[in-house]
This record gives C-alpha cells, sequence and structure tokens, in this order.
C-alpha cells in the first residue's frame, strides 16, 4: 500500500516513519496546546496560591483593625466616663465651697456679736472697776 492510501485510510506517518492516527500537524498541535494548558494551569495555581495569600492576608489586617476600633470604642467610652466624673466631681466640689462660704458667713456673724458682747462686758467690767 502507499501512502496516499493510508492517508485515504485516515493514517498519517510522521517524520520517524511511524504511523499515526492523526495528522502529523494537528497532533503537533494537540501536544502544543496540551503544554500550554499545563502551562495555564500552573499558572492559575499558582495565582490561586498569591490570591489565597492575599485573602488571608486581608482577614488578619480586618481582624487586626476591628480589635483596634474596639480598643478605640473602649478609650472613648472611658474618657466619657472619666469626663462625667469630672464633672460630678467638680459639682461636688462647688456645692462643698458654697457649704463653706455659708459656714465663713456664719462664724463671721458669730464673731461679730461675740466681739460686740465682749466689748460690751469690757465696758461692763471698767465701769464696775471705777464705780468702787
Amino acid at each position: 500500500m502507499s501512502k496516499e492510501s493510508f492517508t485515504e485510510a485516515g493514517l498519517q506517518f510522521d517524520e520517524l516513519s511511524r504511523m499515526r492516527v492523526l495528522d502529523p500537524d494537528v497532533a503537533q498541535s494537540t501536544s502544543e496546546l496540551k503544554t500550554e494548558c499545563k502551562e495555564f494551569m500552573e499558572k492559575i495555581s499558582q495565582f490561586q496560591k498569591v490570591v489565597n495569600g492575599l485573602i488571608k492576608t486581608v482577614d488578619e489586617l480586618a481582624r487586626e483593625a476591628e480589635t483596634e476600633k474596639m480598643k478605640a470604642i473602649g478609650a472613648r467610652n472611658v474618657l466619657k466616663s472619666v469626663a462625667k466624673q469630672r464633672e460630678t466631681q467638680q459639682q461636688q466640689i462647688q456645692g462643698l465651697i458654697a457649704e463653706k462660704k455659708m459656714q465663713l458667713e456664719r462664724y463671721q456673724v458669730e464673731h461679730e456679736a461675740l466681739c460686740k458682747v465682749e466689748s460690751e462686758q469690757t465696758e461692763f467690767i471698767n465701769q464696775f472697776v471705777l464705780q468702787k
């Protein structure tokens, strides 16, 4: 049989004179496509690893951001609490100051009264001593 009769039957011969069912060009294209597919799959695999690493990093950063956010909220609440405590303390001190002012006024009035009594008693004593 000749090469042409084999070709008509769908059989081909490659450059090494081996019998092939596929045309050598088609077989070569298929082989190249297979190689390209493997390379593509490797690149996809590498891309997947990079993406997974990126996702992991972003998740870690998100957790850290959430932790810092909670710390900030806690600090803000403590600051508000301290401000309220200071305001309450200031009101208590102002009340104490007002109370002490009233007490001072009472003591001043009492002092004036006692001074008046003292001067009256001194005058009485002086008059009593002069009468004798």
